[in-house]
């Protein structure tokens, strides 16, 4: 079978990089390969608005590209409870071919473990062992485990753990103490009795159909109950010692997994341990099934195809552990690097979407009406309704080729998106700021730079302090030592750009004035990012 093949955009998701995982991993799924389409974290209100408005759900929310144990296909849940006998619990194991098993109680919570070992010291380890388990077993357990009768009960029974087989003997009762035991014997009346008197804790008939009424009055008298075994006397007495409940057995508290956590990770602590295999546990730590290092070692780190997005430090985490197959983008190459070859498609494109237009018409393969609304909504948020420097004629034909399959407006289209996109009336400037935030590399220094798209400027008109706190706030929880803003005007025509940090005095350098509009710059790929580069290479 397969691996299934991870399709995912950079973090902070914008509109382009969460259709093109889903259209993408669409395409692939279509071709017979197994594809999920992945986001690297929220969603903003414009991606909402679109995958609601054409029928979509969000994608799978990939948070490492290592593989976690929900990742693995576990065994089955099986458990026992509590009160479970042994034998019931060593007859499960066997029919089921396991190790060992878990000890959960009425929830599915996991209350410990046992294994093949700890029943095996039940008939080769000390008798002592037997005896603490035989004189806390019930008369029912004992009876259900001998296919047994109960033929008396008494609740005033009184047992010391220890077993006397008289069927087996020659001399029958002469040379022994049965005072508080288990005594096992055959169809003689007169034995039976006399065990009774003895003070024999629980009498067990073997090779009997019944028991004289003489012999159970006399049990009543003594507080001894009686059982008719459905085996013979040796398997009566191999049996027998299986009666105790599992509990008694188990190991409490075991070494346990939740499925959320990393396979790399569960096995370090499988190292420390002797166990085969491990209960894997939710989020109420219920049983969900079991791993082994069998699991483990046959295990891979997720396969990945990167689309709007080639720098590893915008990926997911642990992308360097992954099987990096292929890359779809149209941004700047930078920190690109794998162990082994990948197929990478880059085209100098306004957006991915269109590349992934062209793509589906090269396959082949018709595109769906929804999926081409949700594209043609990438192109013209990533263009900026073709108005951005980095849109391309070859843009501009595929959205119309888009708007034709998906039967809609360009301009009543873009109207609808952007007046979603754009509205911040209601929103703090650090969410605002988070949403389209990626991080660069620029000759050895981090920079965080947040591109907020605004109807125009009157917008942020009045909340310039708002803006600079909000800068402070989100830069103590950044990698990046340098933050800056750009708010562009689709109607403007233009950004406003701040920044606070570091190298703070290295942007303004490139864009002077700060709070000033900086016309003409709309775009973060094809025009913020490369006069950066070009100002911090003097320095």
């Amino acid at each position: 079978m397969s691996q299934t093949i991870y399709v995912t955009g950079h973090k902070h998701p914008d509109t382009d990089s969460v259709a093109s995982a889903i259209a993408y991993a669409y395409l692939k799924n279509q071709q017979g390969v197994d594809c999920v389409a992945c986001r690297l974290g929220e969603l903003n209100d414009e991606t909402k608005y679109l995958l609601d408005r054409f029928g979509f759900v969000a994608p799978y929310y990939l948070k490492d590209a290592r593989v976690s144990l929900s990742d693995i296909a576990l065994d089955d849940p099986l458990c026992v409870h509590p009160d479970t006998t042994i034998y019931e619990t060593l007859q499960l194991m066997e029919n089921e071919n396991k190790p060992s098993i878990a000890v959960t109680d009425d929830t599915g919570k996991v209350l410990g473990i046992i294994a093949n070992q700890d029943i095996s010291k039940i008939g080769m380890g000390d008798t002592s062992l037997g005896i603490d388990l035989l004189k806390v077993t019930s008369v029912e357990n004992i009876a259900k485990t001998l296919d047994g009768t109960i033929v008396y009960n008494d609740e005033q029974f009184h047992l010391n753990g220890k077993v006397s087989i008289i069927a087996l003997a020659k001399q029958g009762l002469t040379n022994y103490d049965v005072q508080s035991r288990i005594v096992m014997l055959g169809d003689d009346k007169d034995a039976q009795i006399q065990a009774i008197q003895k003070g024999a804790g629980i009498l067990i008939v073997v090779w009997a159909k019944s028991v004289d009424p003489d012999v159970i009055e006399q049990a009543k008298q003594y507080h001894c109950p009686i059982i008719i075994s459905g085996h013979g006397a040796m398997n009566t007495s191999r049996y027998l010692y299986f009666a105790p409940v599992t509990s008694l057995l188990m190991h409490p508290n075991p070494v346990s997994f939740h499925y959320w956590e990393l396979a790399e990770d569960a096995s370090k602590k499988m190292a420390k341990s002797r166990f085969r295999s491990y209960p894997v546990l939710d989020e109420n730590d219920a049983l969900v099934g079991y791993v082994s290092r069998y699991h483990i070692l046959n295990s891979k780190n997720k396969s990945i195809v990167m689309v709007d997005h080639n720098e590893f430090s915008q990926s997911v985490r642990a992308i360097e552990k992954a099987e990096l197959i292929e890359v779809i983008d149209h941004h700047r190459i930078s920190d690109f690097s794998t162990r082994m070859p990948v197929a990478f498609r880059n085209e100098i494109v306004g957006s991915t979407a269109t590349i992934l237009t062209g793509i589906f018409q090269e396959r082949q393969v018709a595109i769906p009406k929804n999926l081409a609304g949700l594209l043609l909504g990438a192109i013209l948020s990533d263009t900026l309704k073709f108005r951005s420097p980095t849109t391309t004629q070859k843009d501009i034909f595929m959205a119309n080729v888009l708007a034709q399959i998906a039967q809609v407006n360009i301009d009543d289209f873009a109207k609808d998106m952007f007046s979603v996109s754009t509205n911040i009336a209601d929103k703090s400037m650090i969410d605002i700021m988070h949403i389209d935030l990626k991080t660069f590399d620029l000759e050895e220094q981090k920079v965080a730079i947040s591109q907020v798209i605004i109807y125009n400027f009157e917008d942020i008109k009045g909340r310039e302090k708002e803006i600079k706190e909000a800068l402070d706030e989100l830069l103590l929880h950044l990698e990046a030592k340098t933050f800056c803003v750009a708010f562009t005007s689709i109607t403007d025509g233009g950004s406003i750009i701040y920044a606070q940090g570091e190298c703070k005095d290295w942007i303004e350098e490139a864009f002077p004035n700060e709070g000033t509009i900086q016309a003409g710059i709309l775009s973060r790929k094809n025009q913020i990012v490369p006069m950066l580069m070009d100002v911090f290479s003097h320095h």
